[in-house]
């Protein structure tokens, strides 16, 4: 005779229902087609030629994502994703950064979104991930005030053409990377050493921009939800040491707080004031400060600095304390997504925010099974987005998390040397094969559990 035995309930979902999975990438590193219908030069394509990529490597074909969207989007679709940010090339679209406007580059975006949303997959755009237009490098890029009208016409452009059917915008991403590693240490484009009055000249109008272009989007279309994405990590002294004390909030003021503190509050840091002054103009607060409607998160490790001088602020890298390391040689440390979600609610009001870049480098390999085993991938993503629900539960206000990335890609300095992709790029081929870390993530979508 058989026992009837009790059917278990499924475990609960640590993720509401409306929170959104998926991926972020940016144009310059999985389009390809650098010189393809009409697109202008960009602050890459000169830093490329300069012979700063450390394997040799170029974009020039990348991922040919320009030319394989429609495998690349039926790859999100098989894993259940609900969002994909994705970035505009504004050479592409605007090649000489201000001036005329090429409509195949548009229509390139036009055939990108509608794939998207046949998927059944929620399109948000972020405006510039980098890629400058080289002709406005060539007068002064961001150090200049004179980019603020460009980027809004930009931002406008983009907003007539898809914002019937993208309705998730972003301006910047990481303008705190573009100012310290672009314009400071000189590691990557447009490869300057300006100093420390640099630096803040173009943290400062990067915010005028954006704040303008912010203005600009809502006066062409009043129903689209805009936001911003920044590099966020938590500032830590490397030991009690009075000098790194002070060095750490010094770095957290740049890196973090111009950012937060100018589109949120309208403020300047404290401890960057003075510095500042000079470059602040009356209605500059006024016009960065803006009611957004969420803020994206790029997230891999905290910060632990140390006072040295002859270093842009006379801050460098200290100790991490950490005994888990990326290929990027990164430290690991998940609990530090915590703290910075947990910040935001009790320090600037519980914005909505969401995880916009976090994932990892490994030096993956083709297995004998044709298959790409990712074991530290998988333990990347799962502590972090442990870290997420850890987060949720704790009344922060996270609307979602988006891996970085889907695809290996062209990683800035690093080339093609680096992966960071849940599918693996073979670049020979451009064949796509999806590692264990991207089955992996789409069982987190689907049970909206870790696990």
């Amino acid at each position: 005779m058989s026992v009837a035995r009790p059917i278990q309930a499924a475990p609960a979902r640590q993720f509401p229902k409306d929170f959104f999975w998926g991926a972020s990438s940016s144009a310059y590193q999985i389009e390809g087609a650098t010189e393809t219908d009409g697109r202008g030069p960009s602050i890459w394509d000169t830093f490329t030629a300069q012979g700063h990529i450390i394997d040799g490597s170029s974009a020039r074909i990348a991922c040919d994502h320009y030319h394989r969207y429609a495998e690349d989007i039926a790859l999100m679709k098989q894993a259940g994703f609900s969002a994909y940010r994705f970035s505009l090339a504004w050479p592409r679209i605007v090649p000489a950064g201000t001036g005329a406007i090429n409509p195949k580059g548009l229509e390139f975006y036009d055939r990108l979104v509608d794939k998207i949303l046949a998927a059944g997959i929620r399109p948000m755009a972020c405006l510039h991930h980098w890629d400058l237009p080289q002709p406005l490098q060539d007068v002064g890029g961001w150090e200049s005030r004179e980019i603020v009208g460009p980027f809004a016409d930009y931002a406008r452009i983009a907003i007539a053409r898809l914002g019937d059917r993208v309705k998730d915008w972003y301006t910047l991403n990481e303008p705190n990377v573009v100012a310290i590693s672009g314009y400071g240490t000189a590691d990557l484009a447009p490869g300057l050493r300006v100093g420390d009055l640099g630096i803040l000249k173009v943290l400062h109008h990067q915010n005028l921009a954006q704040g303008t272009a912010f203005r600009a989007m809502r006066a062409e279309r009043s129903d689209v939800r805009v936001g911003t994405v920044c590099n966020l990590q938590p500032a830590r002294p490397e030991n009690d040491d009075p000098l790194n004390r002070a060095a750490a909030i010094r770095w957290d003021a740049v890196w973090n707080r111009v950012a937060l503190d100018g589109v949120l509050r309208g403020a300047i840091p404290d401890v960057l004031a003075e510095k500042m002054a000079p470059i602040v103009k009356p209605g500059d607060l006024e016009t960065i400060r803006f009611p957004i409607d969420s803020f994206g998160i790029n997230y891999y490790s905290r910060m632990t600095m140390r006072h040295e001088p002859g270093r842009p602020f006379d801050v460098g890298w200290g100790d991490a304390h950490c005994n888990r390391w990326t290929g990027m040689g990164w430290p690991v440390q998940p609990d530090g997504l915590y703290d910075l979600l947990l910040e935001l609610k009790t320090l600037y009001g519980n914005p909505a925010v969401f995880i916009a870049e976090n994932g990892a480098a490994y030096d993956d390999v083709v297995s004998p099974d044709g298959q790409i085993h990712d074991p530290e991938r998988v333990a990347f993503l799962k502590d972090h987005v442990a870290e997420v629900a850890r987060a949720l539960k704790d009344g922060c206000n996270v609307k979602g998390y988006l891996v970085w990335s889907l695809l290996d890609s062209f990683d800035w300095a690093a080339g093609l040397s680096k992966r960071f992709g849940i599918v693996r790029v073979d670049y020979d081929t451009l064949k796509r094969t999806p590692k264990d870390s991207y089955r992996w993530f789409a069982e987190v979508i689907r049970t909206g559990r870790v696990g």
